[in-house]
């Protein structure tokens, strides 16, 4: 089966989403989704969207503090584009309907860890979740836009792969859950808007569907990839045995949340002056610090003394969501661990979404645009999201549509029904349980080498396997995510200093130059 569109947008999220919308008036778009719209990383977001929107603030000084919490690895041009273009980005979210909370003077705004000012607009404590549920009101309504759900991205579909002279996407196959069918998708313009690879790690705040799929298939089709080996992990996981992924805001500290030992001592100001509101990556450090030295299977973040009323107000769904799970936040602290959160790194692009491929472009959380450096400020990344896919949208509708050739149907002929699918299951336990082990908060050159050994065996595995058996979902993910694992531990064996997430016991110190970490793909 194929299908064809004028754009094809691979992703759920707000990257994906914002774009479609931004297209449907003048073309054709496809968008996919792995799971249903409702799934995506982006709703799981509840802090906020980072802009400069009080007049004691400023565009100069969201940048610095965007600078600092990178380390300085950002690109300036990036960064000052999309902070430049935040207003405006946050005026088009409330034309689509979000309800962003108020106060007397307007739209609350509220600080968090690494901003030297309020300037985080938010829907209370549960702000990507009101922002998909407004954009998905608005995507099944639209007619230019058709929803295609539960399809797994495989692989791109390049001029390369098809013999082809030049350096172009025309689409890409995708696994039909409900149908147990490979389908092919043709387009002129792709956009990748997949989100990160949480699901690398063992513990992770991410959904399930965050393996990784966009940066790998990019990366397979020869695109750059860079700073991969910047995995950010939110400091403050909710630790508790019946939910394995739900965060507690950095906005619970930036309202005065404080980080506690068992014995109800603090210990961020032994660990950075700024204490709580310190850059995520200090924060997570320090209680990974504190874990290890103290043996502690978790540390203790309390807002208790903000009294009820004050909580129960800012952060009603932490509040319901905890006492479900019998814990007051009103009179006792909250149980949190480190958690892989966001990857930093990803495919390359320009300041208009443009990737090393002519035709394929990227948005979000799967795209290396250089704003976030070497540690992503607190609240920046779905404003990244509305930016570039704004400006990938506009560079799509002003360029020279391409013609598409005859695209293949995917070649089944010389596979067979998997026999052993437990080797699936086993492989992707084995990656997740070493990746948090040796390519974790703290790194060695030791462990990043045994490592990149078991990733080896890993990859020549599933290969083998894939090459040989039909594909499936678990399948699929486990391919793209010990892709993904590979890059990082490249990425982060080729830094030999300690900068922003990356940390290194062998490099404990900062190098005098900032340099990006460039892998290249095969062409």
């Amino acid at each position: 089966m194929t299908r064809y569109f004028d754009v094809l947008v691979i992703g759920s999220g707000l990257a994906g989403q914002s774009a479609a919308l931004r297209l449907a008036d003048h073309c054709r778009v496809g968008l996919v989704c792995k799971r249903g719209l409702e799934d995506s990383a982006s709703s799981y977001a509840q802090g906020g969207i980072a802009a400069v929107l009080d007049i004691q603030d400023s565009v100069d000084a969201h940048v610095q503090d965007t600078l600092v919490a990178g380390a300085h690895l950002n690109d300036p041009q990036a960064t000052r584009f999309v902070i430049e273009n935040g207003r405006r980005a946050i005026d088009w979210l409330i034309e689509q309907g979000v309800p962003f909370t108020r106060d007397d003077e307007g739209y609350h705004l509220t600080r968090e860890g690494g901003h030297s000012a309020r300037r985080v607009i938010h829907v209370a404590d549960a702000t990507g979740q009101a922002v998909q549920e407004t954009l998905i009101r608005k995507v099944r309504a639209h007619p230019g836009i058709t929803v295609l759900e539960n399809l797994v991205a495989i692989d791109l579909i390049t001029a390369r792969k098809l013999g082809q002279p030049g350096n172009r996407c025309f689409g890409g196959y995708f696994f039909d859950v409900e149908e147990s069918r490979v389908i092919t998708i043709g387009a002129p313009n792709t956009l990748i808007a997949t989100g990160g690879a949480g699901k690398v790690y063992l513990y992770t705040t991410n959904p399930d569907t965050s393996t990784g799929d966009g940066i790998a298939m990019a990366w397979r089709a020869g695109c750059r990839v860079a700073n991969m080996e910047f995995i950010q992990f939110h400091p403050t996981c909710l630790y508790h045995p019946q939910v394995k992924s739900f965060l507690i805001s950095e906005a619970v500290r930036g309202e005065g949340g404080l980080l506690k030992l068992p014995d109800g001592t603090r210990f961020m100001p032994e660990h950075d002056p700024r204490e709580e509101l310190a850059p995520r990556d200090i924060v997570a450090r320090a209680i990974d610090f504190e874990m290890k030295k103290r043996g502690l299977d978790c540390v203790f973040l309390d807002i208790s003394h903000k009294g009820a009323d004050f909580i129960r107000g800012h952060f009603p769904n932490i509040y319901a969501r905890c006492l479900e799970l019998g814990i007051d936040i009103t009179q006792e602290p909250i149980p949190v661990v480190p958690a892989a959160h966001y990857t930093c790194g990803g495919i390359v692009s320009d300041l208009r979404g443009r990737t090393d491929l002519e035709g394929l472009y990227v948005s979000g959380e799967a795209s290396c645009t250089g704003l976030h450096g070497a540690n992503r400020l607190a609240s920046n990344s779905l404003l990244e999201c509305l930016v570039f896919s704004e400006a990938a949208a506009k560079d799509m509708l002003a360029s020279p549509k391409a013609t598409l050739p005859d695209l293949p149907p995917w070649d089944e002929s010389r596979v067979t029904d998997a026999d052993e699918e437990v080797v699936i299951a086993h492989n992707w336990d084995e990656l997740r349980r070493f990746m948090w082990s040796y390519v974790g908060i703290v790194r060695t050159n030791k462990r990043l080498k045994r490592a990149q050994h078991r990733i080896r065996l890993l990859m020549r595995e599933i290969e083998e396997f894939y090459a040989s058996f039909r594909v499936g979902n678990d399948l699929i993910e486990l391919r793209n995510l010990v892709a993904t694992a590979d890059l990082i531990v490249r990425c982060a064996m080729r830094r030999k200093e300690s900068r922003g997430l990356h940390f290194s016991r062998d490099y404990p110190d900062m190098a005098p130059v900032a340099r990006d970490t460039v892998l290249r793909g095969r062409r």
